[in-house]
């Protein structure tokens, strides 16, 4: 699956979700959403790391993880950013610049 396809697949799992829970979705829902979802992975991180009450579960901290990449997906498309030229232009020049 390419970043293209997960993105679209994240977009119409939104879609559904928030028809069915009657939510109205922006560029601003969409940032809150993605630091919640961080909150999560991080106190996911704090019970692998012995460092908060609970069981810790490495499964739950890949969904935690899942539910980060994909509010950060959806964000991207409600600011209009192209996360792959982004990464291209941000990220992946360096390995242009280290394969020279």
């Amino acid at each position: 699956m390419t970043l293209d396809e997960l993105s679209a697949s994240v977009l119409r799992i939104s879609d559904i979700y928030a028809r069915e829970h009657g939510i109205e979705r922006d560029r601003d829902w969409a940032l809150l959403k993605m630091q919640e979802e961080l909150g999560e992975l991080t106190a996911e991180h704090l019970r692998m790391s012995g460092r908060a009450r609970g069981a810790a579960d490495h499964d739950k901290l890949g969904d935690e993880a899942a539910d980060v990449l994909g509010m950060l997906l959806i964000y991207c498309d409600k600011a209009g950013i192209n996360i792959e030229d982004a990464m291209r232009r941000k990220w992946l020049k360096w390995l242009e610049q280290d394969a020279a």
